[in-house]
């Protein structure tokens, strides 16, 4: 294979990357058992070794290259929302084991329904807690109190897992009304029940959903059509904390400087399905459906049911470590079809496996079809996966220009959002590096790192990086893992909540000055669909532009965002229609009254009265009276 150098990059003035073109790997060897590479492919898949990207003041690109002037997108509310209490910790600060670099997700949840968002924050633990000689590090459960800010409830509630924790999901299980919380551990998992009095029981050990090694970022979905959310549970490495796989000390190097080993080269953890038999117990069906990956063991990291072919049911997509993708087709009869090859998600556009992490859905070129996002290691581009149509993708990444520059990041969440509100999902990338080795050599890229945002112009055919203006969200240089994305203050704006790596939360609050108008949806499954509407798809239509939104649990990186689809409307004042495709197979066309507010569907009633209701009318009275002041 051959490559070509990165030049040299100094920032001066406006902002923009002028990096040369790049030949990237004319062929490339493609493993087709992951699980049994030789000692020499130890470590996560990149594209190659390229000359380090510094900006005007010779700073890593990935912690520089910022400007002072700008559009303020985002600005970072961490420390005003009272976030900044809680802390996440993971192993030891020196990072010896792969097992201490991963870190965790973050989830957005309802969990009193009173119709704001609250945060769940998944954290890790420590070789002296799993050993029980020191206090394990909590998860956090963040209250929204309905002004910007929060305040942790979690050992109140029941749900501090006080396991080395990994991903988290969000969905309705038992169809009572209130939403559950799935976490994946290293060890056993937790299955959270909602007690619908602000607290949780952990009934992950009856319900049959436990496990006991290492599961990440797991997620809800109704695979067979029976109203009812089953569970996926993807493995990364079989781990033993006694003998663990690979350290400092064996032959594992990252540019010739011995770092943590992994994942290539150690043992993989096996997928879990998990069926729900409807009284609050679940069946393990991996092999039976086919998405057990016990062959191969993929290192499984982020996962989503989708429907990518538009048939009706939701299809399962999976983002695995340095080795191949998964994308199975539901087939409708409680079975999957394994198309990750032959749909061209497996691999990137040079027939080469990356080190996929976070995962990001959405319908970027309003065509009616989900495009699929991944996120990968530094010396690689994150690529981006277009709808063919018939469960068929082509990853495109170069000609939309946003590959060269996301090479020196090593990132994880990520999501398709509009965060202007314009009808046009953007994309959002959080990073940074799992060696903190890093700062100490002239690579390019740095164990913190800031937000990418990748602006979509031209319907889709080309997206444009925003700066880095100095001060705001987008300057933030942080070491990112987790991240959920949502509106958390009702106001149509789009937020996002970062679970960093040994470091407190961060907000990243949507300040962009846009005028345009948006709608937001929360659904409501009627008696033959999931409650909480998992897997529904709902199109709206202003003008000419038809929008797609789905309802879904878990993706980005090991996380679960805002469940109600969101749409941007532009300048449009009003919406011409709204079309609601139930997991049920009923279709319902709704029409909305206004714009600029959060509606609630329910199945087979239309609108009906919410919470929301109150919020939209003191929105709208704080909106008078500040025109009224002006």
């Amino acid at each position: 294979m051959s490559t070509s150098l990165f030049p040299r990059l100094c920032m001066a003035g406006a902002f923009g990357f002028a990096l040369a073109a790049m030949s990237l790997f004319a062929s490339a060897q493609v493993s087709n058992q992951p699980a049994q590479v030789q000692p020499q492919a130890r470590g996560s898949a990149t594209a190659g070794t390229f000359a380090p990207v510094l900006d005007s003041e010779k700073r890593p690109i990935t912690a520089g290259g910022f400007v002072k002037t700008g559009p303020i997108i985002f600005q970072d509310a961490s420390e005003k929302s009272g976030l900044t209490t809680w802390h996440h910790t993971m192993g030891t600060s020196e990072k010896n084991y792969i097992l201490e670099s991963n870190g965790s997700g973050v989830a957005l949840l309802d969990y009193d329904n009173d119709g704001w968002l609250d945060i769940y924050l998944v954290n890790g633990s420590t070789y002296d807690a799993m050993s029980g000689k020191a206090e394990p590090p909590h998860a956090a459960l963040f209250h929204n109190n309905h002004d910007g800010t929060f305040t942790d409830i979690a050992a109140k509630a029941g749900v501090t897992n006080d396991r080395w924790g990994f991903g988290v999901a969000i969905g309705d299980y038992d169809n009572d009304g209130w939403p559950d919380i799935y976490v994946g551990n290293f060890g056993k998992n937790r299955l959270y029940h909602n007690n619908h009095d602000g607290t949780f029981t952990d009934v992950a050990e009856q319900a049959g959903v436990m496990l006991g090694n290492w599961t990440t970022g797991a997620s809800f979905g109704d695979y067979d059509g029976d109203g009812r959310l089953d569970i996926f549970a993807p493995g990364y490495i079989h781990w033993d904390l006694n003998d663990p796989p690979g350290g400092r000390s064996a032959s594992c190097t990252f540019r010739g400087v011995h770092v943590l080993c992994g994942p290539r080269g150690l043992p993989g953890e096996p997928d879990h399905l998990f069926h729900n038999n409807g009284d609050g117990t679940f069946t393990d069906v991996s092999e039976k459906a086919g998405v057990s990956d016990t062959k191969y063991r993929n290192y499984g990291f982020s996962s989503t049911f989708v429907d990518v072919n538009n048939d009706g049911k939701v299809d399962l997509v999976v983002s695995d470590d340095s080795t191949p993708n998964y994308l199975y087709l539901n087939k409708g009869n409680g079975t999957f079809e394994d198309a990750s090859f032959f749909s061209g998600f497996a691999l990137n556009a040079d027939a080469r496996e990356q080190a996929n992490m976070g995962l990001a859905v959405g319908d970027y070129r309003n065509n009616g079809m989900v495009d699929l996002y991944t996120t990968t290691f530094s010396d690689d581009y994150k690529s981006l996966f277009r709808n063919d149509g018939d469960g068929n993708f082509s990853e495109i990444t170069q000609t939309l220009g946003i590959a060269q520059i996301t090479y020196p990041f090593l990132s994880w969440g990520s999501e398709f959002i509009d965060y202007d509100n314009d009808g046009w999902k953007d994309i959002l990338v959080v990073s940074g590096h799992t060696f903190p080795i890093v700062d100490k050599h002239n690579w390019g890229t740095s164990y913190a790192e800031r937000p990418l945002l990748f602006h979509n112009l031209s319907k889709g055919e080309k997206f444009e990086l925003m700066p880095a203006v100095e001060g705001t969200g987008l300057a933030d240089v942080i070491p990112a893992r987790g991240a959920a994305f949502g509106d958390l203050l009702n106001d149509g704006k789009t937020d996002v909540i970062v679970n960093c790596m040994d470091h407190t939360p961060v907000l990243l609050r949507n300040v962009n000055a846009d005028t345009n108008h948006w709608v937001e949806l929360k659904l409501i499954g009627g008696p033959k669909s999931p409650r909480d509407a998992v897997g529904t798809t709902v199109y709206l239509t202003t003008g000419k532009m038809r929008q797609r939104g789905d309802v879904m649990s878990g993706g980005s990186y090991q996380s679960s965002n805002d469940q109600r689809p969101h749409f941007g409307l532009g300048q449009a004042t009003s919406v011409d229609g709204v079309e609601v495709r139930w997991p049920s197979g009923a279709v319902e066309h709704i029409s909305l009254p206004g714009v600029d507010r959060i509606f609630t569907i329910e199945e087979g009633k239309g609108i009906v009265p919410s919470v929301y209701d109150g919020i939209a009318a003191e929105h709208a009275a704080s909106r008078n009276a500040h025109q009224a002041g002006n």
